[in-house]
């Protein structure tokens, strides 16, 4: 009752962020579950600032002190029945938190909390703590030493300081992102050279990124050994010894009376939605967060600033396919309809004859992304890719220069050594799953493609005109909606599965489980993603047989085929649906939806408990309480991952699809401020971690760059028309133009071979008896000797499509190579400036060790002074004698 009349008793640790004495930084966090006897709530309390990590229990005394009586029960509370499983814990924390100890760590323990059940562990890393494990983890601090930086000069200086007075309004307010001229030089701590460092302020000196990672360092090399088993922080996380492991954000980010932080200033700078057309104050994320997620973001605004270029040019072709819509004389013929052309029934029995001009409006739109712009764009875009890879390297050059990890290399210690023989079954079982699950892609893509051959069958036998006239619309837009939905939550398990697939292949270190997971993770989802689009692309149409002979699926089931107008169209409409509806149901809808949801969830949660203690509302949570609250940080794959499968939906298949581009920087713009969103608000604080690229996914980004030039080569020789328009205006073409392409594409069929049981039910269904039908392909008319024989026009085609295929993918290749070579992975200036770096550290040594010479030879010349008395005396003897103990002489005698 005095303690809730008296002060805050929170005050003077600043609501959590400090220990009780309000001088000691909380570094890091651990939470754990305990269990409460009925009643004892009110009985437990804050651990004070002098207990240690066992805080202050209740004990009983099972011996009495000499001279005493028998024992005696400090509280006289019921004893609350035995839990081995809770005591289990209890006692592996304690020797886990008697290691901290020993290791150095100053730890603090808070089970009065406004959470039931939960209790906190604070953690401090003092000074020689953070000195001792800064310099075995290497960490490069900046010295003293400061140096100016190289600066450009003539044009190129005034052009940047043009471009810096244009670009300043998009500039973020943060002093991070200022160009700066003067930088000091680092070099990694050593507590011997510590006079190096400017260690006038030891609190700022290491920040609180820094602190944080150090003392995670020290929780997973920490063992608890007396259980059972040998357990660090991860393996404890596991088995349920602590529920949490975090580092704290460095305040509130929202309200009147919040005290400036970075925390504060990200989210006003770069997580609010208005501020998306600034740059990213990537600096700053890069101190708050740590290396490995500052690359990520600095990766994620280098690719949506490269694909401003690649919208504006894909809007360029398409408004070109726009502008030659009406022009276009293919599309023109098939619309027209004095040709009168007879198109043989699209399926069995229930289809009848249709007219070649029912199929205008696919066809003309058709050209909006089957034209001669195409391949231009296909061109543009591998090499948009080569250079935006180039553009990459150097910029990540740029800021391992900045921030100082250009001799950083990563050192993983091995966690477990287990032979082949012990492997074997893991990547037996690996192998058996991945071919599974892959094959249960396969199968869902034949599901769909069943599904649309039954479906257009059923539709044909509808009595309703416009219904059968949109029977391929109507077919197209469901089954790519049945297969988007499939992608999105096979992709949630496919993910869950990889997870597993990794867990127990017992990787060596931490950074190989990452990138198997990542290689397993993007193989499942790749093949998930794209397998319905290499359909529609590759497949459909290619294996129909002809009229007469058709090919089918279990004996019921005829193959596909693709429209007049050809499979382009239709291609486009599956790109773009999956496309658009991944980025906005998966990527966007799930990731503000599902978090807003958990944190009602856990606010009507603690609503509940608070009513049920209304005392403890009077109190201010602590940071801790609500850090523990958010989310925890799930690590950076699934980011990198929506960015990547989109990376191929923008460059594997451009061809077909040429604002494919615009629409990834349109989802990218939000993607940038909704992720920075995240982090800020949503999640945990995650653990700084040094990296100085992003690993395995580049080299995913440069595969799925080099297999874009690959496809795209393929999409437009045989799923567009391009290479067949080519053949027929320099071959067939009896005027130089393109008018009797259709005609020519198309062969002759006589309806009296049809098989028994295929013809139509009503082949009256135009109002007259049909004799010959029309069909795309290449093969001889009825009348011909060798009829429905492949034809030499087929062969002439093949050829030149596989001609393209051979010279557009040798030449891209040849100009993505040249690209590479032409742009230096280094800038020159960076090279120059670490160059520099390296001169100035070797003369800041060499001038210390000149130093530590001279002093020495100065203690070493008073210390020939004091042993040889004769270099204070004249060389001419005084009278009376030569030896004498005149002033300054030998004074060793007298003694």
């Amino acid at each position: 009752m005095l303690n809730s009349l008296s002060v805050d008793p929170d005050a003077g640790c600043r609501f959590g962020q400090y220990f009780r004495d309000g001088r000691r930084k909380v570094d890091y966090i651990l939470v754990y579950h305990h269990k409460r006897p009925a009643g004892a709530r009110g009985l437990t309390r804050r651990a004070p600032a002098s207990d240690t990590a066992l805080g202050t229990r209740r004990v009983k005394q099972d011996h009495p002190l000499p001279g005493q009586g028998a024992p005696v029960e400090v509280d006289a509370a019921p004893e609350p029945p035995v839990d081995y499983q809770e005591d289990d814990k209890r006692f592996r924390r304690d020797e886990y938190e008697g290691h901290l100890l020993e290791a150095g760590l100053e730890l603090e323990r808070d089970e009065d909390t406004k959470i039931h059940g939960v209790g906190f562990v604070k953690i401090h890393a003092p000074w020689s703590v953070l000195c001792r494990e800064a310099e075995f983890l290497k960490l490069k601090m900046p010295t003293k030493k400061m140096y100016r930086m190289s600066e450009t000069r003539g044009l190129l200086k005034t052009l940047s300081s043009v471009l810096q007075k244009i670009t300043d309004p998009i500039q973020p307010r943060v002093a991070e992102h200022r160009p700066q001229t003067m930088k000091r030089l680092s070099y990694p701590f050593s507590r011997e050279k510590q006079h190096l460092f400017d260690l006038s302020d030891k609190d700022s000196f290491f920040d609180s990124k820094t602190r944080s990672s150090i003392v995670y360092e020290i929780l997973k090399r920490t063992t608890c050994t007396k259980a059972k088993y040998s357990m660090g922080i991860t393996s404890l996380l596991a088995n349920g010894v602590y529920s949490a492991a975090y580092p704290l954000h460095d305040g509130d980010y929202e309200g009147d009376n919040v005290q400036p932080n970075d925390r504060k200033l990200l989210y006003e700078e770069w997580a609010s939605y208005g501020v998306f057309y600034k740059y990213q104050p990537i600096d700053l994320v890069r101190k708050y967060f740590g290396e490995k997620i500052g690359l990520y973001f600095a990766w994620l605004g280098a690719y949506t600033q490269m694909l401003i270029p690649a919208s504006v040019v894909g809007v360029i072709v398409f408004l070109y396919g726009c502008a030659t819509m009406d022009e276009n004389i293919p599309s023109m013929e098939m619309c027209d309809q004095r040709h009168n052309i007879i198109m043989c029934p699209l399926c069995d029995k229930t289809c009848s004859y249709w007219k070649m001009s029912s199929a205008c409006a696919t066809a003309r739109a058709s050209h909006l992304f089957d034209n001669p712009a195409t391949v231009f764009f296909s061109v543009f875009m591998a090499l948009w890719a080569a250079t935006f890879m180039e553009h990459w390297k150097r910029k990540q050059m740029r800021l391992n220069y900045r921030w100082d990890l250009t001799g950083f290399e990563e050192e993983e210690t091995d966690k477990v050594k287990l032979t082949w023989r012990d492997r074997f079954p893991a990547y037996f079982t690996n192998l058996v799953s991945i071919v599974f699950m892959i094959a249960v892609t396969f199968a869902i893509v034949l599901g769909v493609i069943i599904y649309r051959i039954s479906t257009a069958a059923a539709l044909a036998m509808n009595s309703s005109p416009s219904v059968r006239s949109n029977i391929r619309v109507t077919v197209t837009a469901t089954a790519v909606i049945i297969n988007l939905v499939v992608i999105i939550l096979l992709d949630e398990v496919y993910g869950c599965i990889a997870r597993w697939l990794t867990t127990i292949e017992v990787p060596k270190t931490e950074k190989s489980f990452e990138e198997r997971l990542t290689f397993k993770a993007f193989l499942l989802k790749f093949v998930n993603s794209y397998t319905p689009i290499f359909y529609v692309a590759f497949f459909k149409g290619r294996f129909v047989g002809r009229p007469g002979d058709y090919v089918y699926i279990f004996r019921s089931f005829r193959m596909e085929e693709c429209a007049p107008g050809g499979c382009l169209m239709e291609l486009c409409i599956q790109l773009s649906i999956i496309m658009l509806g991944k980025q906005l149901i998966q990527n966007n809808l799930f990731e503000i939806g599902i978090p807003k949801m958990k944190k009602f969830i856990r606010y009507l949660k603690l609503r509940r408990q608070s009513t049920a203690a209304p005392e403890e509302l009077v109190k201010r949570r602590q940071r801790y309480e609500v850090d523990y609250n958010l989310e925890p940080f799930a690590g950076l794959t699934p980011e990198y991952m929506e960015m990547i499968i989109q990376f191929g939906f923008v460059t594997l298949f451009v061809a077909s699809f040429p604002l494919a581009p615009l629409f990834a920087l349109l989802n990218n713009i939000i993607e940038i401020r909704l992720d920075a969103k995240k982090f800020i608000t949503e999640l945990r604080r995650p653990v700084a971690v040094r990296a100085k690229d992003i690993g395995i996914w580049y080299n995913i980004l440069r595969g799925v760059g080099k297999l874009a030039v690959i496809i795209n080569a393929f999409v437009i020789s045989f799923t567009s028309d391009f290479i067949p328009r080519l053949v027929y205006l320099y071959m067939y073409s009896q005027n130089g133009t393109m008018h009797g392409f259709v005609n020519h594409t198309l062969s002759f069929f006589n309806v009296s071979d049809f098989q028994n049981g295929t013809a139509p039910n009503d082949p009256l269904d135009l109002g007259y008896e049909v004799q010959i039908c029309r069909y795309k392909d290449y093969r001889e008319p009825p009348w011909s000797e060798h009829k429905y024989d492949v034809s030499k026009d087929f062969w002439a085609v093949l050829a030149a499509r596989l001609a393209f295929v051979i010279v557009f993918q040798n030449l891209v290749m040849f100009m993505s190579d040249f690209v590479d070579w032409v742009i230096p992975d280094i800038p020159k200036d960076i090279s120059q400036q670490i160059h520099k770096e390296k001169v100035l550290m070797v003369e800041l040594f060499m001038r210390e060790e000149q130093g530590k010479q001279q002093l020495l030879d100065t203690w070493m010349e008073k210390d020939r002074d004091s042993e040889d008395p004769c270099n204070h005396h004249s060389a001419t003897p005084r009278p009376g004698g030569g030896g004498g103990p005149g002033p300054g002489g030998d004074r060793g005698g007298m003694l």
